[in-house]
């Protein structure tokens, strides 16, 4: 065995340990660090348990969806004209419907993917929020390298990998990987 073949077999038997002892601590620490920021913007939609705060439609109606200055490529969905909506219009209680399902999704599938439990489900969930933050609210490229990009790359580890042994799906039986 030459010596180059024993250095190989050297790197691959440390790394392997290595991985073998901080993959469950890294996957832990990027699911509790992405649920951080969906889980933080989540309760700020909430005066308390079931009290939607109402200062948040708002901030979907106008900063959001009808924003002024108008945002190139931003889901538009005011009149233009006007920045403003038609009084008694339904878009506004879709609106506040969609701004409610978001602080329920921002706070349910971040404390799903911090106890480990349907992990890859909570992570489609949100990639789906990311892609459509990115697309329909923010599409300036400067918010998807700074931070888009980087929860999708999180989002994306914890899909593919899975949430690691360090979770409850890996006790349940729903993760057999590793």
């Amino acid at each position: 065995m030459g010596m180059f073949s024993k250095l190989s077999e050297l790197y691959v038997s440390i790394f392997e340990m290595v991985s073998k002892w901080l993959a469950p601590l890294v996957l832990l620490g990027l699911r509790v660090q992405i649920a951080n920021v969906f889980l933080s913007s989540g309760l700020s939609k909430w005066n308390g348990f079931l009290q939607f705060n109402a200062d948040k439609y708002d901030l979907f109606l106008y900063e959001f969806f009808c924003p002024d200055p108008v945002r190139p490529g931003a889901l538009l969905l005011c009149n233009p004209e006007t920045l403003d909506y038609e009084a008694g219009s339904l878009m506004v209680s879709f609106i506040e419907l969609l701004a409610v399902v978001a602080g329920i999704v921002e706070v349910v599938l971040p404390i799903l993917l911090i106890v480990g439990f349907l992990s890859r489900f909570a992570s489609i969930g949100l990639i789906g929020m990311t892609l459509f933050i990115q697309l329909a609210v923010f599409p300036e490229w400067d918010h998807w390298v700074n931070p888009a990009s980087w929860w999708l790359g999180v989002l994306m580890v914890l899909l593919v990998f899975g949430p690691g042994k360090l979770s409850l799906d890996r006790f349940l039986g729903l993760e057999r990987n590793k």
